[in-house]
């Protein structure tokens, strides 16, 4: 059995969606200037938002099958 580049890159990839939403939700609570209480629940829904908002599951079925729709 010959690896498969497809985890490697979609390990890469997931990484990489990680790091943008992260920049992209300081960003935005950064720009909003709220109180500490409220950047905090920000965070958290920005924190549970990204796995809809995301196609991981797809993203992880492609890494491991080689398909990208169900």
């Amino acid at each position: 059995m010959t690896p498969s580049w497809r985890k490697p890159a979609g390990m890469f990839l997931i990484l990489a969606l990680i790091g943008l939403w992260a920049f992209a939700a300081v960003t935005i609570v950064e720009a909003l200037s709220p109180p500490e209480w409220i950047a905090m629940a920000l965070y958290v829904v920005a924190g549970f938002a990204w796995l809809w908002a995301l196609p991981m599951k797809r993203l992880l079925r492609w890494m491991e099958l080689g398909v990208w729709k169900d």
